[in-house]
């Protein structure tokens, strides 16, 4: 599942390093060839027992899991860096310790093989990822970019050119989903546990709000929806049966993917687009993509998912951003090895 694009320039062999948040992604992705390698760790397991991500924690299991992933990955694509044209990192937005990890490794193994060095917007890399996924899928479209922390819609006119519809002026739809989860006691992460719970459950068994389902524009709102499920939480009681508990797993899940279908098939007509692309960990969910797959056909419009893997975040996504950005001439790798992170990063401020 992997698609090279821009046969006419010349080939461009890119390793990419992601490391923005819990997981540690490094792939090799040529424009000739496609995606030859990636390997990806993730820290799920180390962060459960803390109900969320430890920013510390997970800045030390970078150090410890990147250069032997670095390693991994160039073996099984069978090259060395001397093979490689451009070494790339996310540059964020993200968690700073985690970013400079990914950052400051990209700088040394780019200094020592004497290749350029290229930070990517972690965001673009997602809203990417499905191209990675489906040769025939181009611009332009309209993105839903669903995540634990971020939930916008985008009309994407072109590499590079990124018009903001609209986003959450609150809690992302990954967050509602998490707390929700939290509210349930279920463990972490809470989307995917809530996800498995709901299948047992009746979604109309519990009235949940859909915020800013009618509000007129393209906006999102969570908050509210967390609330109303800590008030049913706390009607049940302190014990709670096991299908009461599935029922309101499958209310809340309905509530959020009820907004984000009306949302985009709104964003759909609004631009004129005729293709939405979906992406961001949220984007895994299959209640969700039950959803966006019925609201689109019923439209006439398309709808373009990344391959399950690269839902979350991944090194291939990073490897294939930097690739078509410097193919397309939007980005020029520097060689100077000094190196920023940017935590917080308007998706908007990449330009056109």
């Amino acid at each position: 599942m992997s698609s090279s694009r821009n046969s006419d320039a010349a080939p461009l062999r890119v390793l990419g390093l992601e490391t923005s948040c819990d997981e540690t992604g490094v792939a090799v992705y040529d424009s000739a060839r496609g995606l030859l390698a990636d390997a990806l760790h993730s820290q799920v397991a180390m962060h459960r027992d803390y109900g969320g991500v430890v920013p510390e924690l997970a800045s030390r299991d970078h150090i410890a899991r990147a250069l032997p992933l670095v390693q991994r990955t160039l073996a099984d694509a069978g090259c060395t860096l001397r093979d490689i044209d451009v070494i790339a990192y996310t540059q964020g937005p993200g968690l700073a310790g985690a970013l400079l990890v990914g950052a400051g490794l990209a700088a040394a193994l780019a200094l020592a093989a004497d290749r350029p060095l290229l930070g990517v917007h972690h965001l673009e890399g997602h809203l990417l990822s499905p191209l990675l996924s489906d040769p025939t899928l181009d611009f332009p479209f309209v993105a839903l970019l669903v995540s634990g922390g971020h939930t916008m819609l985008l009309d994407v006119a072109a590499l590079g050119d990124y018009r903001l519809l609209g986003e959450t002026v609150d809690d992302a739809a990954g967050e509602a989903f998490d707390k929700s989860a939290k509210l349930l006691g279920l463990g972490y992460p809470g989307g995917p546990e809530l996800a498995r719970l709901a299948e047992r459950g009746d979604a109309t068994a519990f009235t949940l709000p859909r915020p800013k389902l009618h509000s007129g524009d393209l906006d999102f709102s969570f908050a509210g929806l967390k609330t109303a499920v800590l008030t049913r939480v706390r009607a049940l009681g302190e014990a709670p049966s096991e299908q009461a508990r599935a029922d309101l797993a499958a209310a809340a899940q309905e509530a959020i993917t009820d907004v984000l279908a009306a949302k985009a098939v709104a964003a759909l007509r609004a631009s004129g687009r005729t293709t939405l692309v979906v992406a961001g960990g949220v984007g895994a969910n299959r209640r969700l993509r039950e959803r966006l797959d019925a609201a689109c056909a019923a439209i006439g419009a398309r709808v373009c998912y990344p391959a399950l893997a690269w839902c979350t975040d991944n090194g291939p996504m990073i490897a294939y951003a930097a690739c078509r950005r410097v193919q397309a001439g939007l980005a020029q790798p520097r060689r100077d090895y000094a190196f920023d992170i940017r935590p917080r990063w308007d998706l908007a401020e990449l330009g056109g």
